[in-house]
């Protein structure tokens, strides 16, 4: 396999670099749609002697105006847990039996177990504290990162890694899909997922620079790109297998998991191979920059 990826670098650091500005800017004027993890509201746990489908309970909470409400299974089949966003003017109790009694319509025999109200300042604390983790996080890949690589290609990762964060935020601002604790929990992994990427494919560039007889480094990073292409697809491959089945078959609740991580893994996979060589070009990588210093003779005594 001989494809000319670098060929396309130029088109593609410039796309790259709009994505970065216009997902900064939907973040900045739009914001992200976050979820009642972080907003607060009401959580009403009903039990039912049979098991509640939940298509038919959130079509039932839909018609009754809670198109918004969260509805999960509670433990079994037979218990579910609903989450509706505050209502102004009304408390948490009103909000509870309305949502109860929209249950009802048609499960006449179900039993209200609890209902309780999380208030807008837990949701502000766990907000601060989930983005508190996100930049946690990120701070430690990027002190790895500096001490694995010590040179400009600690830079290139680390600034892969942020765009492909901050154009996943950018796409779930652009569409405003819910962001709850699930899609942060999603956006750590991709982190961990890129950076394992952009690590695999920086380690051959590294390699083919220090032993490669071409002096190019077009030609250099080119060939290294082909040679862990087809390790990159596949891993990217076999981890979409399991996201689209966890996105069609792990119901409502992995949904907004697997969308955030089925993005991320074409952004992820993308910028290993174009952003990391693009900032590699832009810092004028060369063969010298990857010399091993041969050790220094020591001089005898006379």
């Amino acid at each position: 396999m001989n494809i000319n990826f670098m060929g396309a670098r130029k088109p593609l650091g410039i796309l790259s670099l709009l994505l970065v500005v216009a997902s900064v800017v939907l973040l900045v004027t739009r914001g992200l749609n976050l979820g009642l993890d972080f907003t607060g509201g009401t959580t009403v746990v009903v039990k039912s002697p049979v098991d509640v489908e939940l298509s038919q309970a959130r079509a039932d909470l839909a018609a009754s105006g809670f198109t918004d409400a969260v509805v999960q299974h509670y433990g079994s089949p037979k218990e579910v847990n609903v989450r509706v966003a505050p209502k102004d003017g009304a408390n948490a109790d009103e909000v509870g039996y309305d949502v109860f009694a929209a249950l009802k319509l048609h499960n006449e025999e179900l039993e209200l177990l609890k209902v309780e109200f999380v208030g807008p300042q837990v949701g502000d604390e766990l907000r601060d504290e989930s983005g508190t983790a996100m930049l946690l996080a990120l701070g430690l890949m990027m002190i790895y990162v500096w001490f694995r690589f010590s040179n400009k290609f600690g830079v290139a990762t680390v600034v892969a890694l942020f765009h492909d964060v901050i154009i996943v935020l950018g796409i779930f601002s652009l569409v405003q899909w819910p962001f709850d604790l699930t899609v942060l929990a999603a956006v750590l992994a991709l982190i961990g997922y890129s950076l394992n990427d952009s690590i695999v494919v920086a380690d051959r560039i590294r390699e083919d620079f220090r032993n490669s007889r071409q002096n190019e480094p077009e030609k250099i990073i080119n060939s290294a790109v082909n040679a862990t292409f087809s390790r990159t697809i596949n891993t990217s491959l076999t981890t979409l297998l399991v996201l689209v089945a966890l996105y069609f078959f792990g119901g409502e609740v992995m949904r907004a998991f697997s969308e955030a991580l089925l993005v991320g893994v074409f952004v992820g996979t993308y910028s290993s191979i174009y952003v990391v060589s693009n900032i590699l070009f832009m810092m004028k990588v060369s063969k010298e920059d990857f010399l091993i210093p041969e050790p220094e003779e020591i001089e005898e005594m006379p």
